[in-house]
């Protein structure tokens, strides 16, 4: 009979929580064995599929991608690691970019010299980006297929020269905020056509590189923005994408 360990055991030796056991069976990563009395006991397979799980996570891949890469869906792994490589190089960026702004403050404090209300806001500025690309991050990664997060390393670099995020940022804001003012309106209306083809013309620059299965996974993400809300704010309201969602569906059936 194949010897096995209980949760306690298997956490030992893993560096996982049990609560992070429970998490990743729930997910269908692991599936233990029960005993008569529903203690969870892991035999060697489960073992060594932990320790695989566990590696994958050292190497940066998502609980989405480790599920495939382990599983029996054909993964295309040559693919997955350049996407992987392309976002843990951007990562690598931020990173330096943010040590190197403490390096400075540190160097000036450590002088004794005072620091500007402009430097200050530069850090904080820093740490809110930071903090907003790795919560951005999180989330899209429960919706993106792994061929939908390749595809947008790959067309990342193809942008517009001079494009300016926050510029565009600042677009969206506005005109999610002229069409949650103007709802409820008649999505067959005049006015609504009016938003939906603003909508389309400042969704462009990503339209204009977008493959089939980066907007699966973008629509996905939007369309359950009640679920995810709360961890990071959205660019337009959940009532404005359902607004923009039926204008558009009108338009396919004419």
């Amino acid at each position: 009979m194949e010897e096995t360990i209980d949760i306690t055991e298997v956490a030992s030796a893993t560096g996982l929580t049990p609560r992070a056991l429970r998490f990743y069976e729930a997910r269908g990563l692991v599936r233990p064995l029960r005993t008569a009395g529903g203690r969870r006991i892991y035999g060697r397979g489960e073992l060594a599929w932990l320790h695989a799980v566990v590696a994958l996570k050292r190497a940066g891949f998502t609980l989405t991608q480790i599920t495939g890469l382990l599983g029996d869906r054909r993964v295309d792994l040559a693919r997955l690691i350049t996407a992987q490589l392309a976002a843990i190089d951007a990562r690598a960026a931020e990173i330096a970019e943010a040590r190197a702004l403490l390096l400075a403050v540190q160097s000036r404090l450590d002088r004794r010299e005072p620091i500007d209300v402009a430097t200050l806001c530069s850090l904080i500025r820093q740490g809110d980006t930071t903090m907003t690309q790795q919560n951005w991050q999180a989330i899209s990664d429960r919706y993106l297929s792994d061929e939908a997060k390749a595809d947008f390393a790959r067309t990342a670099p193809t942008m517009p020269e001079g494009f300016d995020q926050a510029s565009y940022a600042a677009q969206w804001t506005d005109l999610a905020s002229r069409i949650e003012a103007a709802l409820p309106l008649d999505p067959a209306s005049d006015r609504a056509g009016a938003f939906f083809d603003e909508w389309q013309a400042l969704l462009a620059p990503f339209t204009s590189v977008a493959t089939p299965a980066m907007m699966t996974g973008v629509n996905r993400m939007y369309g359950d923005m009640d679920s995810w809300k709360g961890e990071q704010k959205p660019p337009f309201p959940p009532q404005v994408w359902a607004f923009i969602t039926s204008v558009g569906a009108l338009r396919r059936g004419g």
